[in-house]
């Protein structure tokens, strides 16, 4: 591929390797983001049906505090780090270098089209890397923007993005990236990471999965309903991180339930389809495959539909059997499993039993509920008396585990995946000891077991 080919050239050349070059990048970002905000939340409102609220805030509020974030310490970050040199290798001394790794593939995807694209893409360009971006086709709006317009912002020496469909993803799988970033499902990322096994490339992959909510009996429950529905129907509920289910103490049930429906009015009215502020079903397939997902359920609340506006409102399913579809497959819309559990350890018990997680959300003012989530489950993200508000912190990073994906990246983590640190040491001539040099004795060798 001919783009390919010229970006692989631009890294050999060097253009992408200084800090200004950097630098000058991410403030072009910065500068798509900030002068075609209009643009960025009318594509988001067309593709999902996002407030403009809820637009600034995931997407292009997201995306400018972390360029602001990474071009302020990117010059920190990027300092070797000095590290101790042994004895035996002294006088020298060791230090870590951050090197980029070439030319990255980043594929996006449509759920947050703009911050799972753009997110990497800061990273990969913080790195010093070339990159080629392929935003995902089904949210078209978007992808267009980054297409025609973010492209006018960027080096076209460096980076580029090119749209179209799984047939464009295909041949660029066959290419050999030197890192390869995908977000999206379980069933790509295996086809994604059998592709890059061919040049023994690198890949981050951000799976998702089904994200459980804990919720113990010795919980605020109004607070945590509120915050369950705040992390579960924003962007209606089309979020890897959402919670997916809830597994809840039988004695808090009802309250729980109660306090869900209130959310759910007070945040959309009682009539959330008319409610600026709730979102639509990307295409009609999902919209088919949630229906699906509701057969032979038993609802909370009366279900609500519009296939010509791809809406479903927000739903409270009653206790499916666990090997039920909607307890097999990631939900990844409006529909929140409402599971009853005997003790707060058997819900534990039950999210160990299944892949792990995206994400793990536990609510309780029980200090040893809490330590028991913390040390039992393993998960890519935890957070404890709230949803998702984990991405709002720079210092923690973003990432998988297991099933749910591998790698992670924000802030300085995601400049570390998409860099090479390479070990550095520099010795002197002077002193140069007999000691490494054959022939051994008994007491070379006795010394050399004392310096190493």
């Amino acid at each position: 591929m001919k783009v390919f080919e010229e970006l692989r050239a631009s890294f050999a050349r060097g253009i992408t390797r200084p800090l200004s070059w950097r630098i000058e990048q991410l403030k072009a970002i910065e500068a798509f983001l900030t002068e075609n905000e209009s643009l960025i939340i009318e594509a988001l409102k067309k593709d999902l049906g996002k407030s403009k609220a809820e637009a600034w805030n995931t997407e292009v509020g997201f995306l400018l505090k972390d360029v602001r974030h990474t071009r302020k310490n990117l010059k920190r970050w990027l300092k070797p780090r000095k590290v101790s040199t042994p004895a035996v290798a002294k006088p020298g001394r060791s230090k870590l270098l951050l090197e980029p790794l070439g030319t990255v593939l980043i594929m996006g995807a449509w759920n947050y089209p703009m911050q799972l694209s753009l997110s990497p893409l800061i990273a990969a360009i913080a790195a010093g890397n070339t990159a080629i971006l392929k935003p995902s086709e089904v949210s078209a709006n978007s992808a267009r923007i980054m297409h025609e317009i973010l492209t006018q912002y960027l080096d076209p020496e460096a980076v580029a993005v090119l749209n179209g469909d799984a047939s464009l993803a295909t041949e660029l799988l066959q290419l050999p990236f030197d890192h390869i970033f995908y977000t999206g499902g379980n069933r790509v990322g295996k086809i994604v990471m059998r592709a890059a096994a061919e040049h023994l490339t690198p890949v981050t992959l951000e799976l998702g999965g089904k994200s459980p909510v804990l919720v113990s009996k010795k919980s605020d429950i109004k607070v945590t309903a509120r915050r369950i529905a705040w992390g579960k129907w924003m962007n209606a509920g089309q979020t890897c991180i959402a919670p997916d289910y809830v597994l809840v103490e039988k004695e808090a049930y009802q309250p729980l339930v109660d306090a869900l429906l209130q959310s759910i009015k007070d945040f959309y009215t009682d009539d959330p389809q008319r409610s600026k502020d709730y979102g639509r079903i990307i295409n009609e397939q999902h919209f088919r495959r949630l229906l699906t997902l509701m057969d032979g359920q038993t609802l909370i609340n009366d279900s609500d539909f519009d296939r010509s506006e791809l809406y479903i409102k927000p739903l409270l399913v009653d206790n499916p059997a666990s090997d039920s579809a909607i307890m097999q497959e990631e939900i990844f819309g409006p529909l929140l499993p409402i599971i009853r559990v005997d003790s707060f350890q058997q819900g534990i018990d039950f999210v160990r039993q299944r892949e792990k997680p995206l994400a793990c959300y536990a609510f309780s003012n029980d200090k040893a509920e809490q330590a028991d989530v913390e040390h039992q489950i393993s998960t890519g993200n935890l957070c404890i008396n709230d949803t998702m508000m984990f991405m709002l912190n720079d210092k923690l990073p973003f990432g998988g585990v297991g099933n749910s994906g591998m790698g992670r990246y924000h802030g300085e983590f995601g400049l570390r995946t998409f860099s090479h640190e390479k070990p550095v040491m520099t010795r002197s001539f002077h002193l140069d000891v007999a000691l490494r040099y054959p022939p051994f004795s008994s007491q070379k060798l006795k010394w050399l077991k004392k310096l190493m």
